[in-house]
């Protein structure tokens, strides 16, 4: 369980902080059930006292601050539950309520995968390159779309720089971003938390910018000429491209995972061959010459939080 913060950890726990504000501000009740430490403005909070060992995948703890959690909801009572959790204790836990368990991660964890196919709940997922992942590893789920804030960047100059945003792991791909930016002539930003040290360890000749409250960054892609999302894995859904066609800026992409349904190609940004990083380059080339209004229009009539909030409604009526 991770605390759910105003710089978050990753794309899933922005993307259920505003599911539970967007569903709020439609008049729903809803009571945002997350780790103790959490500081969510907008939505009632329910906390979860969970010890520092349930955080770093050790069985026990995880199993009992999931129990002590769906206690507490079946306590207090919901007439739905959208549950989010990456975990076999969370899916277990949750038999009998009327629940829908949305998967924000490709079938990589064997004990997700079988929690899941051993239960009879409804299961969602964000793409429908997930949904293909999910079908192959024995599982039938309907694709509940993320989706983003809308927001108005100012208007600015916008400087010469290929902006990487995310957390530092190897299967965000950093190196491949960052050479293909200095192939292409712009200097590469990289911005996000450690994931994984060792990778850390590996960058140690870029300057890494620690992680920003969402406005700051949105504020940092409506400067950038381009961001890079050179994934390494099969992208899920890729909310950092969605976020910055939003705000303007193209997305340069490995066509990968879901980003060739969220990077609309020609008009919000462009793909490149996986691991290619010369091709990479193009890609980011041909970013320069787009329309940035277009950009944001396009992401904005297909992107935006109103059509996830529209299909969680339809879902969990």
């Amino acid at each position: 369980m991770t605390p759910l913060l105003p710089v978050q950890a990753g794309g899933a726990q922005a993307f259920v902080a505003d599911l539970a504000r967007g569903l709020a501000g439609r008049g729903h009740r809803v009571e945002l059930y997350c780790a103790g430490g959490s500081e969510i403005q907008g939505v009632e909070l329910v906390r979860v006292e969970v010890g520092a060992a349930s955080r770093s995948e050790a069985v026990p703890e995880l199993r009992d601050g999931f129990e002590r959690l769906f206690r507490e909801l079946r306590r207090r009572g919901a007439d739905v539950v959208s549950q989010h959790a990456f975990d076999a204790e969370a899916i277990e836990l949750a038999e009998g309520l009327r629940v829908v368990h949305t998967l924000h991660l490709p079938p990589l964890v064997p004990g997700v995968v079988a929690a899941a196919r051993g239960s009879a709940a409804r299961f969602a997922t964000v793409s429908h390159s997930a949904q293909a992942a999910w079908a192959a590893a024995g599982l039938v789920t309907e694709v509940l779309p993320d989706g983003v804030p809308d927001w108005q960047p100012e208007p600015g100059p916008v400087e010469p720089v290929a902006l990487i945003a995310g957390r530092i792991s190897p299967e965000k791909g950093i190196e491949d971003g960052v050479a293909a930016a200095r192939l292409a002539g712009l200097e590469p930003l990289v911005v996000g938390g450690d994931y994984d040290h060792a990778y850390r360890g590996r960058l140690s000749d870029l300057e890494i910018r620690p992680p920003l409250p969402r406005d700051e960054l949105w504020r940092l892609m409506s400067r950038s000429a381009v961001t890079v999302m050179p994934a390494k894995w099969e992208e899920p859904f890729g909310l950092v491209a969605a976020e910055a066609q939003v705000a303007g800026c193209p997305v340069a992409a490995y066509a990968r995972g879901a980003l060739p349904e969220v990077v609309a190609e020609g008009a919000g940004g462009f793909l490149a061959r996986p691991d290619e990083v010369t091709d990479l380059a193009e890609a980011i080339r041909r970013c320069l010459q787009l329309d940035r209004g277009r950009i944001r229009e396009q992401a904005r009539e297909r992107l935006l939080l109103d059509r996830s909030l529209d299909a969680y409604e339809e879902a969990l009526r």
